[in-house]
């Protein structure tokens, strides 16, 4: 599925920002700040993300879709997170649709208030197969730190 929701009027501003706290060392509920390769220029690209743990294993989830964030992504193979002066290098693994509802449910129980309007009024009370039914719009991927 080739979901992409591209940035409203009020996001720029608000990704300028958390990035820029995000930089300072200020984590907003978890945000990092991104740096992925541009798959085509080869410029390092950075965004702001939401890291999600769940039982000692961490996740970024893509709430607008196939960004340009999720792309590099994958054609990088490896990427960095950054908070403050805190960088980690790390190798992202791409889950499978049917993986995603326990992962989807906790991202939106935890940020539903910044996320939500993405999922369409899907949210974490939501029942499995309804998660299961929007997976293939939502890129999940389990990170790994890279020594």
């Amino acid at each position: 599925m080739n979901r992409y929701i591209k940035p409203g009027k009020g996001d720029g501003f608000f990704n300028v920002a958390v990035q820029f706290l995000t930089r300072m060392g200020v984590s907003l509920a978890g945000s990092r700040v991104l740096l992925v390769r541009g798959r085509k220029t080869g410029e390092i690209r950075s965004t702001p993300v939401n890291l999600l743990t769940i039982d000692g294993q961490r996740y970024l989830v893509a709430p607008r879709g196939q960004t340009q964030w999720v792309r590099n992504l994958r054609a990088a193979g490896e990427g960095q997170l950054r908070v403050g002066r805190r960088t980690v290098t790390f190798r992202p693994v791409e889950l499978a649709d049917e993986d995603k509802p326990v992962i989807l449910r906790t991202y939106l129980k935890r940020w539903k208030w910044e996320v939500g309007r993405f999922f369409e009024g899907v949210d974490h009370t939501s029942p499995d197969s309804v998660l299961r039914d929007v997976a293939p719009g939502f890129p999940v991927f389990r990170i790994t730190e890279t020594a």
